[in-house]
């Protein structure tokens, strides 16, 4: 682990929108990348210059055609409203700058189409910040062993519904919270249990219901949308189920690794038998000292996303992880939900 000040050899980038969530999530992770913060760009020039000056940047831009003009830039780190990453991504890669943008990466399947075209030999990763962080990495960790693979089953619970009338939402092009916040469970699901090939969505009459995923794999996951339950609450959960074991992830800040334990169903009189081959292994934060691996930046996948790019670009390798080919599997399984009403859905 180092330092933005650190490292030797380090990516001239900027900024692209220092709204809230650019700003109390991207900017505070360039600390920790090898990266030279050089410009920011934002509608609001005056946000811009303010935000500049706490972190001794000099070039700020409302467009980013004059910032490609002006400034040799890398890569940006991209940070708007979803509408518009797609052409401002491809007007990226367009100058010849490797592109990392917040998911989701726009509206529609098919304008992640249109930046694989444009992407040519650059880098560009989709933040899928669930995707990414620690808790998921140890889940594909634990089902890809041949001890507790493969997976047959996933749950995800998430506080949402989906809209009633989804075929109206992608006529319309209405940003919806399914498209903002349910991209997280689905980019999770998608990681850990492989590409998707059908999507069947049962609505309830007062909001929440199911959206069933089959996986290529054979594997079955139940998006399980908790409308209903509070944000503010932990009530985030996902469970994983493969051979003679299950796993869990609870509020994104705990993993549990369940294996049983050996008993005698007429016989045993203890719940903890002798050894240690048996029972729950749990990892989670100790939260007792000022260490990374306590922060929220960290636990929730910013850094790992945004220094798996970074990374990328620096060693000459293609983006696996969060792609724009991923992006765009989530994009069609987001659309398949959106398209059921009950029915069952083909993935293309």
């Amino acid at each position: 682990m180092s330092y933005q000040r650190e490292f030797e050899k380090r990516l001239n980038v900027a900024v692209v929108g220092v709204g809230s969530h650019g700003y109390r999530n991207i900017l505070p992770t360039l600390t920790f990348l090898p990266i030279r913060l050089k410009a920011l760009c934002d509608m609001d020039i005056a946000r811009a210059r303010m935000t500049a000056e706490q972190y001794g940047v000099k070039a700020c831009y409302q467009n980013m055609a004059e910032m490609f003009r002006n400034e040799e830039l890398d890569a940006i780190f991209l940070c708007v409203p979803p509408r518009l990453h797609p052409e401002l991504t491809c007007e990226a890669l367009d100058a010849g700058v490797h592109v990392w943008l917040e998911k989701p990466p726009g509206m529609f399947a098919s304008e992640v189409e249109e930046m694989i075209q444009h992407r040519k030999d650059k880098v560009v990763v989709v933040g899928f910040k669930k995707a990414f962080m620690p808790a998921t990495r140890k889940i594909i960790e634990i089902f890809a062993t041949p001890e507790y693979g493969p997976l047959r089953t996933a749950l995800g619970v998430y506080p949402m519904t989906i809209p009633s009338d989804g075929k109206r939402v992608l006529r319309e092009r209405e940003h919806t919270n399914w498209l903002q916040n349910g991209c997280h469970t689905l980019s999770l699901l998608i990681a850990v249990g492989g590409p998707v090939s059908a999507v069947t969505v049962h609505r309830g009459k007062n909001g929440g219901g199911a959206c069933i995923l089959e996986f290529a794999s054979g594997a079955l996951g139940n998006f399980h949308l908790a409308d209903g339950a509070r944000h503010g609450q932990p009530s985030e959960l996902y469970q994983f189920f493969g051979d003679g074991c299950h796993a869990e992830i609870i509020n994104s800040t705990r993993v549990v690794l369940q294996r049983g334990m050996r008993f005698n169903y007429s016989g045993s009189t203890s719940y903890v038998p002798e050894g240690f081959d048996s029972g729950a292994i749990v990892w989670e934060p100790q939260h007792s000292l000022g260490t990374l691996e306590n922060k929220a930046l960290f636990m929730q996948g910013f850094y790992h996303e945004m220094r798996y790019f970074c990374d990328c670009i620096l060693t000459g390798q293609p983006a696996e992880q969060g792609s724009l080919e991923f992006a765009l599997e989530v994009m069609r399984v987001y659309e398949a939900g959106l398209r059921s009403g009950g029915e069952t859905v083909a993935v293309l």
